[in-house]
């Protein structure tokens, strides 16, 4: 049964161990922090290149539906099984029917390739800011990359009620670091720059189709993170409302803040010398406060994006963590810290996987992840809530998606517009990948005598009562697997 901690008034211990301390402010923060990091200032000249002018902005906002669409979706999952792991759990009790565990071994398996090539583009991005203040070899810059990867590891090395208070701390940081940009922006701003658009911006002719598939590849890049409280579901108080709000409150935050920004930006630095930009935060300072202002926004950018790789590994560490305690994982990874109560073992090996990875080129790392993680992840869940709708209609679901199905449609096709402008490249290395995730599991299936080679075991672990604290279905859960 879970109760109250001795040492945190007002917090929670479930019935697997885990603390419930996330309110919605925290998880929202936790939430927006994971989204901003460092995407914004690599991101905006990429994409007002893909768009071919200020008219990127309609990227943001098309972006945020989609995000926003699809967020109903995590929403009505999460708050009806609010466990570490998110993905893994959803696609667990959905597939299970007919495919066993391939679907949760599949997503795990990209995991292990999309969780750090995500956080290592926030360990380089940091790394490319500070070379503002020191010139450094590509070499230096790599180990550079990893002594971040290293520090972010050593910090979340804790209890989840730390990690909450410092998790809200970088949020404010990352606040100020937009505040700072926008205040800039505003105070010197161009509208002239800003609203004029090249000849033929808006004509719905394939060129504008295709730009605008471009750029939201990579606006959607900017806005994952939107669901982190999700792999956090056994650390986040009353999940049902907190997670649907903390998912929709975070979208339309940060939808608010690109905008602000890429307009802001724009209307200071022309969006033809925006778009050739390689450290735009910085050259966009420079124009309108000097050399100090610059300096001062290099520094506010490392601390947003290191607020952002902080709160992403941080649920990332939770997806091994839950499959491990299904057995579909290596064993040591279910493990939790015997004082601190947190997946250590788990960490650390995603920490060691996200420092590896920041020796790999940035070129055509984030169309890859767009494109493996829609499939394995995105899409794969929206057919495991129409599952979930169809084989388990007593599931308790505290925050029912509105207007379905119709957003879980609109998601879908906004996907698979994304996916397909993610290009042929990143499209044979999700392909790739998914084709060794079958491989596999096939192998793992055979020696461990499950579907197929082994009957299919059916656990409708949210169905009992009280499901939604966390009850399982009359299965023993061991504290542990070692």
């Amino acid at each position: 049964m879970a109760g109250t901690h001795p040492g945190e008034p007002g917090s929670e211990v479930s019935e697997r161990g885990f603390i419930r301390a996330l309110g919605l402010f925290p998880a929202t923060a936790l939430n927006m922090a994971q989204m901003v990091g460092i995407g914004p200032f690599i991101t905006i000249p990429l994409i007002i290149a893909a768009m071919g002018g200020p008219q990127a902005i309609l990227g943001w906002v098309v972006g945020a539906i989609i995000a926003l669409l699809d967020g109903l979706v995590w929403a009505e999952l999460g708050a009806a099984m609010p466990r570490a792991g998110g993905t893994y759990t959803f696609l667990r009790e959905a597939f299970q029917y007919r495919t066993g565990r391939l679907m949760p071994f599949l997503f795990v398996w990209s995991t292990l390739l999309v969780t750090p090539l995500i956080m290592s583009t926030g360990m380089i991005g940091m790394t490319d800011y500070l070379g503002y203040f020191f010139g450094m070899t590509s070499t230096e810059s790599h180990f550079i990359a990893v002594g971040f990867t290293i520090i972010t590891v050593a910090l979340l090395y804790r209890r989840i009620d730390s990690v909450s208070k410092l998790t809200t701390a970088l949020w404010a940081g990352m606040i100020i670091t937009v505040l700072v940009v926008i205040v800039a922006a505003f105070t010197h701003f161009n509208p002239h720059l800003a609203f004029t658009y090249p000849a033929g911006a808006w004509s719905l002719d394939g060129k504008f189709f295709a730009g605008l598939g471009a750029g939201l590849v990579l606006a959607i890049y900017d806005y994952f993170g939107y669901y982190t409280v999700t792999y956090v579901g056994d650390e986040v108080r009353n999940p049902g409302r907190v997670v649907p709000w903390s998912i929709i409150l975070s979208i339309c935050g940060v939808l608010v803040i690109d905008l602000a920004m890429n307009v802001g930006m724009i209307g200071v630095l022309p969006w033809q010398a925006a778009e050739k930009s390689t450290s735009i935060g910085t050259d966009f300072m420079q124009r309108v406060w000097g050399k100090p202002g610059a300096t001062v926004l290099a520094v506010l950018i490392i601390i947003c994006a290191f607020a952002s790789v902080y709160t992403g590994l941080l649920g990332a560490s939770r997806l091994p963590f839950n499959a491990a305690r299904e057995r579909l994982f290596f064993k040591p990874f279910g493990r939790l810290h015997p004082r601190m109560r947190f997946p250590h073992i788990s960490l650390l090996v995603m920490g060691l996987v996200t420092a590896i990875a920041c020796f790999l080129p940035l070129t055509t790392i984030i169309n890859a992840l767009i494109a493996l993680t829609l499939w394995t992840q995105f899409i794969a869940q929206i057919a495991a809530l129409t599952v979930l709708r169809r084989r388990q209609p007593g599931l308790k679901r505290p925050y029912r998606q509105w207007l379905y199905p119709v957003p879980s449609i609109l998601a879908l096709a906004g996907w698979i517009y994304i996916f397909q402008a993610s290009g042929w490249a990143a499209i044979r290395i999700a392909i790739g990948w998914v084709v060794l995730g079958v491989i596999a599991y096939v192998i793992w299936a055979r020696v461990e005598h499950v579907w197929p080679f082994g009957p299919k075991e059916i656990r409708e672990e949210f169905l009992s009562a009280g499901a939604g604290a966390g009850a399982g279905t009359g299965q023993a859960e061991p504290e542990a697997i070692g």
